[in-house]
């Protein structure tokens, strides 16, 4: 039984590649979190040895919650089981009137993960709209790896430029908004991108790679948090949740984390040859 999809929901998914918007967190809880992250910024970046990349649930209680948040959990069952690790979370950070953006690419190029039981959740914690620079998904290009090409540009957010090797009809572009506290959910193989910033406040996304504990690594021995079920598999190292707000112990796990997720990354990115 579905815990959290309608049959629509699940059916719409499996055809596009992506479903929203599904709400998750309350004004307060958005709040309370941004201010958390924004503090974050503000304060400790240097501490923590560079900007919100990787891993910033390791650091928070607050981002932590809503990796385990179970309302978005039912509904990632739903698409890849009652074994779930957390792969990696991501902030995609926009301020207003910012020029970059995100090309069109497929996450599954490079992450090297055994399977495509791979899901995002990406929590809105500000206006995902058109101006504001939401994300655009290509229904159903899920049910096709294409070929990636490495185009350095320093508006690209993407860390190596990358970009999908295909002609990309745009008028098939769908946009992703979503109001603070909501979330969309996509697939591993989906094209997606997202232009610039126009709008009047920043836009704050976090994204989830959530994975079944199933799957492994390929492109060496890789970590991962539970935050639902069992692992009876052990082919992921696992992280341990943040015991205070940037506590030592949680800086220093989350330092280990990046530099390991970041030479998986780099590896994968090698087989590609981006």
């Amino acid at each position: 039984m579905l815990k959290m999809l309608s049959k629509v929901a699940l059916e719409q998914y499996h055809k596009d590649g992506f479903y929203h918007p599904l709400r998750a967190l309350n004004e307060k809880e958005v709040a309370s979190c941004r201010d958390d992250v924004e503090l974050l910024e503000k304060k400790h970046l240097k501490k923590i040895g560079g900007f919100l990349r990787h891993k910033p649930h390791l650091l928070l209680t607050s981002l932590d919650a809503i990796v385990r948040n179970a309302t978005i959990l039912d509904s990632v069952e739903d698409l890849i089981g009652p074994d779930i690790l957390v792969w990696a979370s991501l902030f995609f950070t926009k301020e207003c009137n910012d020029q970059r953006f995100v090309g069109w690419h497929q996450d599954s190029t490079y992450w090297g993960l055994s399977g495509l039981d791979v899901v995002t959740a990406w929590v809105a914690l500000s206006p995902a709209t058109v101006e504001s620079g939401a994300m655009r998904m290509i229904p159903g290009s899920h049910l096709t790896q294409f070929s990636h090409k490495e185009t350095p540009n320093d508006k690209n957010m993407l860390t190596r430029g990358q970009e999908v090797l295909t002609d990309i009809d745009e008028k098939k572009a769908v946009y992703i908004e979503l109001e603070p506290g909501e979330y969309s959910l996509h697939h591993v193989r989906i094209i997606h991108g997202s232009g610039p910033n126009c709008g009047n406040d920043r836009r704050l996304g976090f994204a989830i790679r959530y994975i079944p504990t199933r799957l492994k690594q390929k492109n060496g021995r890789d970590r991962a948090l539970l935050v639902r079920g069992k692992d009876t598999y052990g082919h992921f190292d696992l992280e341990t949740s943040p015991d205070s707000d940037l506590s030592n112990q949680a800086i220093d796990r989350y330092l280990s984390a990046n530099k390991s997720h970041n030479a998986i990354l780099y590896k994968g990115a090698e087989k590609q040859g981006i």
